[in-house]
């Protein structure tokens, strides 16, 4: 399994979880070298293969050299986990700037789009591949209408939901699966990014479940559609909101 944006937050946990339903793991990451690796020791100690692998996933060419890295290291990727992304600081649209805007759909729209390129190119049985599943992590923002100040992010991840939906019609007779999570609020230490206090404590609560999740329970979700128990399940999106 390749997971990108793999060093922290729900990658980090899908990562974990992963190795310890048998996968060896592929860890992408941005800039954080240490916090990688301390995900790929957990995999290790599960007694799986771990890679790190720095990468920009705005560059298709970067994208193309990790899933080189990967399947060097590690074989065929067959789980492509499209994970990577960012936030913004909450704001009206009206005070958001230009390069704001462009970085978000940059990161959270093109790149998976990228990204997800690069997968099928891989998997594809008419390119030589054995097929897979690609996850792409999207959110429940697009519905929320990007509440909140969130409006440039909830316009790239329903872009990203297009794509899931789209590209799976694309390629359902190449043997790839493509399926969607949308997370929730989930408590990992993206919501500093917004720069909107205690978003955890303050929204946790107003939760129809009562609570935030956790990026654990979101992994549970990811690594079922990839297993074999998930093989009719394909073009279609997994809420992990709590009810929201």
């Amino acid at each position: 399994m390749f997971v990108t944006g793999g060093s922290r937050g729900i990658g980090a946990a899908i990562c974990r979880l992963a190795a310890q339903h048998g996968y060896d793991v592929a860890i992408g990451y941005a800039g954080r070298a240490d916090a990688a690796e301390a995900v790929a020791q957990d995999v290790r100690g599960q007694g799986r293969r771990a890679l790190t692998h720095q990468v920009d996933v705005t560059d298709a060419e970067a994208l193309a050299g990790a899933f080189d890295a990967v399947e060097a290291a590690l074989g065929p990727v067959d789980a492509f986990v499209n994970n990577a992304g960012i936030a913004h600081r909450a704001a009206p649209l009206a005070d958001q700037d230009l390069a704001t805007i462009q970085r978000v759909i940059e990161v959270d729209l093109t790149a998976a789009i990228l990204a997800a390129r690069e997968a099928v190119r891989r998997m594809a049985r008419s390119r030589g591949g054995k097929g897979g599943v690609i996850v792409n992590t999207s959110s429940i923002a697009p519905r929320m209408m990007g509440a909140g100040g969130l409006l440039p992010y909830a316009i790239a991840k329903g872009g990203m939901d297009v794509l899931t939906e789209g590209l799976a019609r694309e390629v359902a007779h190449e043997g790839v699966r493509v399926c969607g999570i949308k997370p929730g609020l989930i408590d990992t230490d993206i919501h500093g990014d917004m720069g909107v206090g205690d978003r955890i404590g303050d929204l946790g609560p107003k939760v129809p479940i009562g609570r935030a999740g956790t990026p654990d329970e979101v992994a549970a979700v990811v690594v079922w559609l990839c297993s074999d128990a998930a093989s009719y399940v394909t073009g279609t999106h997994i809420d992990i909101a709590g009810g929201r």
